[in-house]
């Protein structure tokens, strides 16, 4: 279905290519992933299938790529577009009318196809993606989980022969993400679709894929072949994944399910045994940069978070909260004290009200009724340059704080914006992420790099509390391991941090406190091993594994075997399991 033949890209001005001899056939009705680090090539791969690569992108193609029988060289996007569906990593961008019944139908207008055809398609995709109830809602009115199940729907009512698809799930809850995956899994398997994603969040898709694409980047060759031997060498790769490496099982599990069948022994093992926390950042200022040595490997076995710290006085108090956005009532009731030197996970399915809330704490909605204080502040009332010395967000996308044309301006801005003094911006950003130039242009910086650019201009000010929005959208594994060093080093200097995240695993490894959002209500609050390992939902994958054992990282269970044997550095524990 998808033949690739040769295919080098190469971007003007670029110092080596971004794709180099990629030779390979995807078959029709496979399910095929897309894996890599971050700036790899994985979407330039995916914009030659569309042909956005290099018709709209520009650049030199050399080789061929062929998509049901169409060359792209010769075959525009428009002309691929009832065969190839493509949904990008930010849809709204991609929106082009304002309801989402209309958006739905939009792309089938555009073919031409008749009205009781649309109709029934339009129908069948509300229900599939669950979007019955928000067939007349705005689109600039959902939230972003709700947004990507819209674009994704926009493309399953063409019914292309391919879809390609950038980070599907990466702003989905995890049950939004599951009902996507089932609609893919029903599509390849009783369609004949061929589904080609890209996706950092492995725990997610890994298990459904037929077949696996790895580019490891920094020049080396793709690999291609059965999901179960690529992840045997992928430097990216699950905790399910990690925790199989780790104890030499063969063949490799690539689902809970698997794990959970095989990890019997493994739990009588730990049985007498006890998770060690993670210890506390020590001897470095907070924003400085994470330790050279780790790398995608590791990052996906980190330790759980160390015990939460003994609360301070309070940098937040939301009492009684409740916000009404465009006559729905987003948050009601909201209890929330937020202490320094205490990362607290805000997690709850989309739409429950976890984006408002952070909003809220900055200013940008007024309380309906019940109050917000930060630091003796009331933030809507509060001017926004006193406000920034208290709070400060990263939205769910950083470049909505970046608007100079390179990293030197906007570090100026920030000192300019906060009365810093000239320089600090600048020197937070070599702190967190040394070597990036003045000159470059924030869009040319990949998700994490951006991610931490913005984090730094919030910094500047040196704000108290700093909320994050989906922080680890768009990261691989590695980029997610430098954003743990950072927040737990903040954390350490007596920052407070509160993330909204639907990545589990992040909340498993990083939050000291979970936070559970639900309709806008509090439904669950406490220290986060408590928390997830009682959740079905936000319960991290080694959790599932070794329920009802209170594990949550891999790494945790690697050094409690290590220290149980005696030798504190490593452990082969492959022959006892």
């Amino acid at each position: 279905m998808i033949t690739f033949e040769q295919v080098s890209v190469t971007y003007p001005e670029a110092s080596h290519p971004a794709l180099t001899s990629l030779d390979l056939t995807v078959p029709e009705g496979e399910l095929c992933l897309l894996v890599g680090p971050s700036g790899s090539g994985k979407s330039t791969l995916l914009g030659t299938v569309s042909g956005l690569v290099p018709h709209f992108t520009g650049g030199v193609l050399h080789g061929r790529v062929t998509v049901a029988g169409r060359d792209t060289r010769t075959h525009r996007p428009r002309d691929l577009a009832d065969v190839v569906g493509t949904v990008g990593q930010d849809p709204p961008a991609h929106f082009v009318t304002d309801t989402v019944e209309d958006e739905l139908a939009y792309g089938m207008e555009s073919l031409g196809l008749a009205p009781e055809v649309m109709r029934r398609r339009v129908e069948e995709t509300l229900d599939l993606l669950g979007l019955a109830e928000l067939r007349n809602r705005p689109l600039a009115t959902l939230s972003g989980g709700q947004q990507q199940r819209v674009a994704i729907g926009s493309v399953l009512t063409v019914h292309p022969k391919v879809l390609v698809l950038d980070e599907p799930t990466s702003a989905l809850d995890p049950g939004a993400a599951e009902e996507v995956l089932a609609v893919l899994q029903r599509l390849v398997h009783d369609l004949g679709t061929t589904v080609l994603l890209a996706e950092h969040r492995l725990e997610r898709v890994v298990q459904y894929a037929d077949q696996v694409i790895l580019l490891p980047g920094g020049g080396q060759a793709a690999r291609f072949g059965e999901t179960a031997d690529i992840m045997a060498v992928s430097p990216v790769h699950p905790p399910v994944v990690a925790l199989g490496r780790a104890v030499g099982w063969s063949p490799l599990p690539l689902s809970v399910r698997d794990a959970r069948r095989r990890a019997a022994p493994l739990r009588a093992r730990l049985a007498d045994l006890k998770p060690a926390p993670a210890p506390s950042p020590s001897g470095r200022s907070a924003g400085s940069a994470p330790s050279s040595g780790s790398d995608a490997s590791t990052a996906s076995t980190p330790s759980a978070p160390s015990p939460s710290p003994a609360p301070g006085s309070a940098l937040a108090d939301v009492t009684a909260l409740a916000v009404r956005r465009g006559g729905v009532e987003a948050l009601r009731r909201v209890d929330l004290t937020l202490h320094p030197g205490q990362i607290t996970a805000l997690m709850g399915r989309n739409g429950a009200g976890k984006s408002t809330l952070l909003n809220s704490l900055v200013g940008l909605h007024a309380p309906t009724s019940g109050r917000v204080d930060v630091a003796g502040l009331t933030p809507h009332k509060a001017k926004p340059a006193v406000l920034l010395k208290q709070v400060g967000l990263v939205p769910q996308e950083p470049r909505d704080l970046l608007y100079c044309d390179s990293v030197g301006a906007e570090c100026a801005a920030a000192d300019r914006d906060t009365g810093a003094a000239p320089g600090t911006c600048r020197a937070l950003v070599e702190r967190l992420l040394p070597g990036i130039p003045d000159a470059v242009h924030p869009r040319d910086l990949s998700e994490g790099q951006r991610l931490t650019l913005a984090l730094a201009v919030v910094l500047t000010a040196r704000p108290g509390l700093i909320l994050l929005d989906e922080p680890t959208r768009g990261l691989d594994y590695a980029a997610k391991s430098r954003l743990v060093d950072i927040l737990r080093d903040l954390a350490a200097t007596g920052h407070g941090v509160l993330l909204a995240t639907h990545d589990v695993e992040l909340a498993a490894e990083l939050a000291h406190r979970t936070v559970i959002l639900a309709e806008g209500e509090i439904v669950a609050d406490g220290l986060t091993p408590e928390i997830v390992v009682s959740s079905p939902a936000f319960a991290p994958q080694v959790a599932k594994i070794l329920n009802p054992e209170p594990w949550l990282t891999v790494r945790q269970v690697t050094e409690a075997l290590a220290g149980s044997e005696g030798s504190p550095g490593s452990v082969d524990i492959a022959g006892q399991i």
